[in-house]
């Protein structure tokens, strides 16, 4: 039997924020504000996080059902990080994400992108993914 190669599907998800890209970025990378937002719904939670933010470094968050029961561990290495503006990293499992933070004034924009997993619908992932950045915009927009 021979092992496909074929290129991952790569997702876009995307929010406009309405925040300056230094709070933005701030909150998408501080451990204590990914805990308050990394969760596709109310009935997660993510209980802990730690990050790493360097080109290098690593990053963790646990997500897990608040029945307890279900949990894992979602995490990677960062390839690329420039202040403000993008980080890219390698998923455990080797797959890629990109994350491209855009200043709009008083604004930022936020467009991920990743390879989608081959056991799961991609439509799924995608909705999966922006319930996650819905999520963080309603957080980021509700701290002051």
């Amino acid at each position: 039997m021979s092992k496909e190669t074929t290129k991952p599907i790569s997702v876009t998800v995307e929010a406009l924020v309405k925040a300056p890209v230094e709070k933005v970025w701030k909150t998408w990378n501080t451990p204590e504000d990914i805990t308050k937002w990394c969760q596709a719904s109310d009935d997660w939670h993510a209980p802990y996080a730690e990050n790493d933010l360097r080109k290098g470094g690593k990053f963790k968050t646990t997500m897990a059902a608040k029945d307890g029961s279900f949990s894992f561990d979602f995490g990677g290495e960062y390839t690329n990080v420039e202040i403000n503006k993008v980080i890219e990293y390698i998923m455990e499992d080797g797959r890629k994400t990109k994350i491209v933070f855009t200043a709009q004034g008083n604004e930022t924009k936020v467009v991920e992108t990743f390879d989608a997993e081959s056991e799961n619908p991609v439509e799924f992932q995608q909705q999966g993914w922006q319930a996650i950045l819905n999520n963080f915009k309603k957080y980021t927009e509700s701290i002051s």
